[in-house]
């Protein structure tokens, strides 16, 4: 096979009425790309320092799961971030580019999102396949970054993390067994009505769910899910109910003193417009957070629990 000689580039801007440095620090910091960017899926250090990094990323592109470890220079005084992918995925042979954080005024910030690729074999399907992935994802990112960084007053109560944990007397490795077989859960499990699990790749599942309200009502997710065996499994909701714009999570298996522990831990931004349709006119911020941790804490409690007496069983 050829290798392809065409690098091809591309350029998306938008304009974000925030302070230059507040677009920047986002940019920068990956951690919180799953709640900010949707077709982030998670991402994780490989290593890194205050102006280099290796990061390793799960992401949505044309509606496929792609992985990918890029590297990422940050000139914290330019406002710059500079990205290339070590290893990319077909049908992309090579792919880098960088982040522009331009202030206009002391409120007001140009954003610039440059992309420079080669596609597998020069081959003209690849190449649009590619720009179509880079669009999508480009505008998709911007259109989220500026709705982060304009976000002021109650961003910090749209957003909430929690935690339940459930001791595990039987072995963790038949406790990870339950969660990754989501396929098997309608069996399992009281409040799944159905799912549809799918593996396209070694560890990274898509997994469609319904699952009933204690009132009886049901709603239907999709999730990414990204398995690292006998440790964790960590998702992200590519569909939310009403009341979020985004729901990350992290199944965490932990040996410990009395045996094993899995610990469920979610992360969620609240859709502050959605609150009076979906729990009336006179609901709060604060309503809404307790609404959706009791409804989620209760879910993902009764999946461990259930996990619990399947590794003791």
């Amino acid at each position: 096979m050829s290798h392809p000689r065409t690098t091809h580039h591309t350029e998306h801007t938008i304009m974000v009425t925030a302070p230059a440095r507040r677009v920047f620090d986002l940019i920068v910091d990956v951690g919180r790309w799953p709640e900010t960017f949707s077709p982030t899926v998670h991402v994780e250090y490989v290593d890194r320092s205050r102006t280099e990094e290796r990061i390793r990323i799960w992401a949505t592109a044309n509606g496929e799961v792609k992985t990918w470890t890029s590297r990422r220079e940050l000139d914290h005084d330019h406002l710059r971030v500079s990205f290339r992918q070590e290893v990319s995925q077909p049908p992309v042979a090579a792919m880098g580019g960088e982040w522009i954080v331009e202030a206009v005024d002391d409120t007001r910030t140009r954003v610039r999102l440059l992309h420079d690729f080669r596609a597998v074999g020069d081959d003209p399907d690849n190449v649009q396949w590619t720009e179509q992935a880079i669009d999508r994802n480009s505008g998709a990112e911007l259109d989220a970054l500026r709705t982060a960084a304009e976000r002021t007053g109650d961003a910090e109560d749209l957003t909430l993390t929690f935690e339940d944990t459930v001791q595990v007397p039987g072995g963790l490795k038949d406790a990870y067994a339950f969660v990754n077989e989501a396929g098997l859960w309608p069996e399992r499990l009281p409040h799944v009505a159905c799912t549809v699990l799918e593996e396209d790749a070694p560890g990274v599942q898509t997994l469609e769910m319904e699952t009933r309200s204690p009132d009886g009502a049901t709603h239907t997710t999709r999730s990414v899910r990204v398995c690292f065996p006998d440790e964790r499994i960590v998702y992200k909701q590519l569909r939310t109910p009403a009341l979020m714009t985004a729901h990350i999570g992290r199944w965490l298996f932990e040996e410990d003193a009395d045996g094993a522990r899995i610990t469920s831990v979610h992360t969620v931004v609240l859709d502050k417009e959605a609150i009076p349709a979906v729990l009336g006119p006179d609901a709060t911020v604060a309503d809404a957070r307790a609404f959706v941790q009791n409804a989620l804490s209760r879910n993902s409690t009764m999946t461990m629990e259930h996990a619990a007496a399947h590794a003791r069983g």
